[in-house]
């Protein structure tokens, strides 16, 4: 097990105008499971290709443990990889896929038969060893990836979206188990996903970039109350925050013709226009004699547990979604004009320039 650390590690492809990955600077702690999120293209799989090896730095060095690897082969670092496609050889049985980097490594067959039954028994697919790889199911090739993994003993694992293509439920329950065995195997874990869900279940921390460029790293928890950006506050979140315009007026916030009030503290950084946001679950009613948003009932989503409320408010002349998730008692007609407002504490602001945020939920 060992650490990792991206010392301003940058990427740019030929013939790009612009770096895949700018000046990275992220530290990975030992057994740490470490999550990369953002969009495509946002450099989140070229950032773990350039760990892997698979991917060379143009600029800056990458550690594992005290060892700058940033100029070392791929077979040389002491990385696992598991690829979105699972790379099994379909000629192989799943015991010989397992034991194949074990092979070529030279290990004797009792040891790697030895490997492969630990994994084996911990990925609960012992009965699946004499098996070809097409009379496997999605779920259980994933995990036949991860025991080649596992059975490597390496110092780091690497996922590249290894559940995108299993089917929305075994997605949930094959996230719970690799959370689970990372957690007893205790070895240092990058995880790629554009699932904010996934990141937000998995990680011990999570990283979000956008651009090539990091925005920030944080606990699950401190990048939904804490967002630094719009980016982040509009991409953590599911569904997203609210982001709507707003116009000071003393020491309020006007969104449309609702007004919120804001803390001094925020109104004396505020410089220029700004952008409200709000998440869904802190939208309420507004009660008799207070100021409300004006919002027209377009969908309500009932998902048992939850309901969430779409709608529509005027913005600047022209009609803006805004989504609200509904308590058990809020009934609601599609068409109908209902009120809104928050509590002040819940509110978030951002500069509408450089979309830094000015305040927030601490």
């Amino acid at each position: 097990m060992a650490s990792v650390r991206f010392d301003s590690a940058t990427l740019v492809y030929p013939g790009a105008e612009i770096p895949a990955v700018d000046r990275l600077n992220l530290e990975i702690r030992d057994g740490e499971f470490m999550v990369l999120v953002g969009p495509s293209g946002c450099g989140k799989s070229t950032s773990l290709r350039m760990l892997a090896g698979l991917e060379e730095v143009d600029e800056g060095n990458i550690f594992v443990g005290d060892r700058d690897v940033t100029s070392l082969r791929a077979r040389d670092r002491d990385i696992a990889m598991v690829f979105q496609n699972y790379a099994l050889y379909p000629h192989m049985t799943v015991s010989e896929n397992m034991a194949f980097a074990l092979r070529m490594a030279k290990t004797p067959r009792n040891r790697r038969d030895e490997r492969v039954g630990e994994a084996a028994r911990l990925l609960d697919i012992m009965e699946l060893l004499a098996r070809k790889p097409k009379a496997l199911s999605g779920g259980q090739r994933q995990r036949v990836a991860m025991g080649r993994a596992i059975v490597r003993q390496p110092q780091v694992f690497c996922m590249d979206e290894p559940l995108s293509n299993l089917d929305a439920k075994l997605r949930v329950s094959t996230r719970t188990q690799i959370v689970s065995l990372q957690s007893r195997l205790e070895i240092t874990t990058v995880y790629v996903t554009h699932d904010q869900v996934e990141a937000m279940t998995m990680g011990d921390r999570v990283a979000v970039m956008n651009g090539g460029i990091l925005q920030q790293v944080d606990t699950p928890m401190a990048l939904y109350h804490r967002p630094v950006n719009m980016f982040v506050a509009g991409f953590m979140g599911s569904p997203a925050m609210n982001l709507l315009q707003a116009t000071l007026h003393g020491d309020g916030a006007h969104i449309g013709d609702a007004v919120v009030q804001i803390s001094p503290a925020t109104r004396s950084r505020v410089t220029g226009d700004i952008m409200v946001g709000l998440r869904p679950e802190d939208w309420r009613q507004a009660g008799p004699g207070e100021s409300g948003l004006a919002v027209e009932v377009v969908l309500i989503e009932e998902l048992g547990s939850d309901a969430y409320m779409y709608g529509t408010i005027m913005e600047n002349g022209s009609a803006r979604e805004i989504v609200v998730k509904l308590d058990r008692h809020s009934r609601f007609d599609k068409g109908e004009t209902v009120r809104l407002t928050t509590d002040p504490t819940a509110m978030h602001v951002f500069d509408k320039a450089g979309g830094e945020r000015l305040s927030g939920r601490d």
